[in-house]
């Protein structure tokens, strides 16, 4: 008896700290997984022309994609190469 008694007392023990690690899971880690899902694919669909907001906040158009090297139109005859990860979003005008 004294085994499944301590075996009770340890399962009693470790299941607060399972429910706090289902609640961080499905509270931080899942949505967190989704959104940088989101970003990879957007990334990923990116072409020439689309406007971009890169993570220092220039707005820019895709002039060419080189694998992880995008270069994008600043201005006239402004063109600057950014490594691919640094575009945060693409631009939607309203």
């Amino acid at each position: 008896m004294p085994n499944s008694a301590q075996g009770a007392s340890i399962f009693q023990a470790l299941l607060p700290l399972l429910i706090i690690f289902l609640i961080f899971y499905f509270l931080l880690i899942l949505p967190q997984q989704k959104k940088e899902k989101q970003r990879r694919e957007m990334l990923d669909n990116l072409k020439r022309g689309d406007r971009v907001i890169t993570i220092g906040g220039i707005i820019a158009t895709v002039e060419e994609i080189k694998g992880k090297i995008v270069t994008l139109k600043i201005a006239e005859n402004v063109k600057v190469d950014f490594v691919k990860n640094s575009i945060a979003q693409i631009y939607q005008e309203k």
